[in-house]
């Protein structure tokens, strides 16, 4: 288990219980059953004090945790048949964006998601969960696919950023981010979009215009990540976890102000800690605003998801 910096005392207790778990598990006449049991139970109430009262700098560490599921983890756990499909038909098939369609409890849906990797090899095919324009152009012709068929739209982001090499500015990624929101906007079919990690900027609200907006309770969604907010602000990526607490990036706060509509509650100490109850959350979720969504007609669905983005910020009027 990789453990975050501050998570810290619970690593060492950790580390204890195992060594003693060694220690019991070898022909040994003493039984240190109770000493084991009680570190437990440490552990337990050490954790729950520590997520108890996390700032937004140590949530976004948590969002980026590498042991967390990722997209195709969730796909794969709550869909059956689930068939990927590839490419932009223009450029190339951009693996930083994943999509298929899936069956979930018996209907069909298109999923759309960052994908990270796992290991070195992985997180460099997929850039990092970092898409280029061609990536968002697989997404828009994913979507007009799931259009044609009346097939609704998921949606699972977590990515830092799209991608700002010279390659991908050279191929229009602006166009390309703004094509999609031009096109989710319209979309007649409903679209639910979760975020499971990290949202950065444009290039998470490329794939995240939908009629619900749901996040993790230890996701983060942002204009900029912390560390860029700093070096534009004060020229130190060191003040991060002062631009994170400006930034409101967490899911409650969010919540708070309106820009989503829905949190989703993660097992204690995250998502990476426990898989099953992590999938079961999302599904039971999903399910719920699928159906609600589905039971409205085309023309109700786009004027509510309209009004919806019309109602995003606030200003005041002075004489």
């Amino acid at each position: 288990m990789i453990f975050l910096d501050f998570e810290k005392p619970i690593e060492e207790l950790h580390q204890k219980i195992q060594e003693l778990r060694h220690v019991q598990t070898e022909e040994s006449a003493l039984d240190i059953s109770k000493e084991i049991d009680t570190l437990e139970k440490k552990s337990s109430q050490l954790l729950k004090n520590i997520y108890g009262s996390l700032t937004p700098w140590q949530i976004s560490q948590v969002a980026r945790h590498p042991e967390r599921p990722y997209c195709l983890d969730f796909i794969q756990s709550i869909t059956e048949d689930f068939t990927e499909l590839h490419g932009d038909r223009l450029f190339a098939d951009d693996p930083a964006i994943v999509g298929g369609v899936g069956r979930f409890e018996g209907r069909s849906v298109m999923f759309i998601g960052h994908q990270k990797g796992r290991d070195l090899k992985e997180r460099t095919f997929r850039n990092f969960g970092m898409p280029r324009p061609e990536g968002y152009r697989k997404a828009a012709r994913l979507l007009r696919l799931a259009e044609k068929f009346s097939i609704p739209v998921v949606t699972l982001v977590d990515t830092p950023g799209a991608y700002p090499g010279i390659g991908a500015e050279e191929r229009g990624q602006s166009e390309a981010i703004g094509n999609n929101l031009f096109l989710m906007a319209g979309l007649k079919v409903p679209v639910v979009s979760i975020v499971i990690g990290e949202g950065g900027s444009g290039g998470a609200l490329a794939i995240a215009v939908a009629d619900r907006l749901l996040m993790f309770e230890y996701s983060i969604y942002s204009v900029i990540s912390p560390e860029g907010c700093a070096s534009i602000l004060w020229k130190d990526s060191e003040k991060a976890s002062k631009a994170a607490e400006i930034l409101a990036i967490t899911a409650d706060r969010l919540k708070e102000l309106g820009l989503i509509d829905g949190v989703l509650k993660e097992p204690l100490g995250g998502n990476h800690r426990d898989y099953q109850i992590v999938f079961s959350t999302l599904k039971k979720d999903l399910s719920k605003n699928l159906n609600s969504l589905c039971d409205l007609d085309v023309s109700e669905l786009i004027r509510q998801r309209q009004d919806r983005i019309r109602g995003f910020g606030r200003f005041s009027e002075t004489s």
